[in-house]
């Protein structure tokens, strides 16, 4: 007794059979030949049989095995076994399940094709013509051959390579150098060889789908100059390809199989810049995923693909699909260059799937040699689904390469770099890397000012004045070097001593409650050069003065919030770190809005009222970490000339009050 009966006679029956033993189903493999029965090795799973049944004796087979289901795994030219395999399911009561091969198209890729309904009548179109017939249709319909005039000198047989079929052919007269007995598959190479060789004229094939290497055949035929004679399919039949049976059994049958991923790095999306290495994980796959552009642009007709790139759905879909153990996921660029492949990893890994990577040539490699520029003293970004602001790093650098997202990237950067005074930055662009339609040019800010980019985009700034426009970010802004007027501004000693205490990281996201002219949120601004300062402020005169010192120093990631906080920053991201000079009497709403953003945020609150110093305990007691309170007092005095003496000008003590949030209870 078995759990499968497997009516073989194609290569996808094969594998079928051997990947149903290898995971310990029972199978029984019917087959009409002794040579079919070569063709696979039996084990304690899997059984041969070469007997030819008709009708009832697979009534009686059935009966006596008492499979679960049946799996016709048929040539599709052979309707009437096909037919007594149904019957003999419909009498047996047993599910059958049609195993089809998997056919690429009809033919149509071969400009020359002629399209004939069967043997008979290519041999009746090739009658009626001269040259070599290269008749690659098998044994068993090869004498239908023999009503072609001169068909001794003029048709090549290529057939299996046994005993039996070659003396048959040679029965009919086909023998010698007109006889070739060969076991597939062929590569296109050889196919080529062959025809060459033969000096064929005509190829005749039969739509086998890409295990028979029916596009092998059509392609070996284009390029030796031959003219396609196509014997169609003779019907079209309902049932499942090979690997849709396949994730059906595994279902049936609760088979987990030993998933393996390969994430590979394409480069830049042609094939011509994808390594090697990524090239034969792509042929080896059975699944394809990637987006469109890369799976169009990588994977080949007969290849299964998904169009995904999100980490999640590409987890659910292999573990939804057992039939595919080998997966090729596709990835820009190269996997360890602001790729996905870390994350995807994480989540494969997760899944149970094993996971490789490959990489690929990146894009700043690829773009950097075509331009003529190193990339070891660049600084590297990444503006592709992200917000990162380019001006204080091309301000503070002489090199600066990014790749962006969207078309109006190149546009918004050369009209940031004219407003903050940085026109004379030189522009190299590159679109399309790597594809027929590639695209790389050179000039300055202005020449881009209205320039729309193919979002398949990336940039190099060179900044050759850098060390001018260069600022120090350890050196703090002297109060005399901001655009002051009359707008309250916190000094230059209490400033130092604020930031010190905010313990700032270079991608912080900060909070300049009452910003007046933004001084604080400049200095802020300046060390988190790949984070974002925002800086709250009521009054209209100081958010003008802000937006001017904005200017000034180049401070590109500070954004002037006009309004009165808390309401004024409910819209914004939670914050890393929080400035507060102002409060307008709201301390304690203040504080609390920003710890249900970030219940862990760092704060630094100045206070120069006892009111208001009593309020910044209240809150330190309220929602700061145990332990991380401090509290200096700040009073310092300037000295001023008078006639010949220098007097010091004391300037109002100032309380700071500095905490951590002691997050979610």
């Amino acid at each position: 007794m078995c759990k499968v009966i497997l009516f073989g006679g194609t290569t996808e029956g094969n594998e079928t059979a051997e990947f149903l033993a290898e995971h310990q189903v029972e199978t029984l493999v019917c087959v009409a030949t002794e040579y079919g029965a070569t063709r696979m090795k039996e084990s304690p799973y899997l059984r041969i049989s070469s007997t030819r049944l008709d009708e009832q004796a697979m009534e009686a087979l059935i009966e006596a095995e008492k499979p679960e289901i049946v799996v016709d795994a048929t040539h599709p030219y052979a309707k009437e076994v096909t037919a007594n395999i149904k019957a003999a399911c419909r009498a047996e009561n047993t599910e059958y399940m049609r195993l089809l091969r998997d056919v690429t198209g009809e033919g149509s890729e071969a400009a020359d094709a002629v399209f004939v309904d069967s043997v008979d009548e290519a041999a009746e179109y090739l009658a009626g013509t001269e040259g070599v017939i290269f008749a690659a249709t098998g044994s068993k319909e090869l004498h239908k051959y023999t009503v072609i005039p001169g068909y001794r000198e003029r048709v090549v047989a290529r057939v299996l390579s046994t005993p039996g079929v070659a003396a048959e052919c040679a029965e009919l007269g086909f023998q010698g150098e007109n006889l070739i007995c060969m076991q597939g598959p062929f590569s296109r190479e050889l196919n080529v060889a062959m025809l060459k060789a033969k000096k064929a004229g005509y190829l005749v094939t039969k739509v086998t789908g890409r295990a028979g290497g029916y596009e092998e055949k059509i392609e070996a035929a284009r390029e030796a100059g031959c003219v396609c004679v196509i014997v169609g399919r003779p019907e079209t039949e309902e049932g499942m390809g090979f690997y849709q049976c396949k994730g059906e059994l595994c279902r049936r049958f609760s088979i987990k199989t030993n998933r393996t991923v390969v994430l590979a790095g394409i480069g830049m999306g042609s094939r011509d810049s994808m390594t090697e290495e990524a090239a034969k994980a792509i042929e080896e796959a059975e699944l394809i995923v990637g987006a469109r552009r890369m799976v169009e642009a990588c994977s080949s007709s007969d290849k299964d693909i998904l169009v995904e790139y999100d980490s999640r759905k590409i987890a659910e879909y292999i573990e939804e699909h057992p039939e595919y153990e080998r997966i090729t996921v596709l990835l820009s660029g190269d996997t360890g260059f602001y790729s996905g492949a870390r994350k995807l990893t994480k989540v494969l890994e997760a899944a149970g799937c094993q996971v490789r990577q490959i990489a690929g040539v990146s894009s700043v490699s690829y773009f950097m040699s075509r331009i003529g520029e190193s990339w070891d003293d660049a600084v590297i970004v990444s503006n592709h689904g992200r917000e990162a602001s380019l001006i204080p790093l091309i301000r503070d650098n002489e090199k600066v390469f990014s790749i962006l997202g969207k078309k109006t990237d190149v546009a918004d950067l050369a009209e940031k770099l004219i407003y903050y005074g940085l026109d004379k930055v030189k522009f190299y662009v590159g679109e399309r890397l790597s594809y027929a339609e590639e695209k790389i040019q050179t000039g300055r800010a202005a020449d881009f000012e209205h320039y729309e980019n193919d979002p398949l985009c990336v940039i190099c700034a060179v900044n050759e004045d850098y060390k001018n426009t260069r600022i120090n970010k350890l050196a703090r802004r002297r109060d005399e070097e901001f655009i002051r007027a009359k707008v309250p501004m916190t000094k230059f000693d209490v400033r130092n001593a604020s930031i010190a205490r905010l313990n700032l990281e270079e991608d912080s996201v900060c909070y300049d409650v009452g910003s007046g002219t933004g001084s604080v949120s400049i200095e802020m601004a300046v060390i988190a050069s790949k984070g974002r300062v925002y800086g709250i402020e009521k009054k209209e005169e100081a958010v003008a003065l802000a937006e001017e010192n904005k200017r000034k120093f180049m401070c590109d990631n500070f954004t002037i919030v006009p309004g009165l906080a808390p309401e004024a920053m409910e819209e914004l991201p939670a914050p890393t770190h929080v400035f507060i000079g102002g409060s307008s009497g709201n301390m304690r709403e203040i504080v609390a809005s920003v710890c249900r953003k970030n219940p862990s945020a760092r704060f630094v609150i100045n206070c120069i009222a006892l009111e208001s110093m009593t309020q910044a305990l209240d809150c330190s007691r309220e929602f700061a970490l145990e332990g991380s309170v401090e509290i200096s007092q700040i009073t310092s005095a300037e000295g001023h000339k008078v006639g010949p003496y220098t007097m010091m000008k004391g300037e109002n003590p100032i309380y700071v009050i500095a905490f951590t949030g002691k997050g979610l209870e």
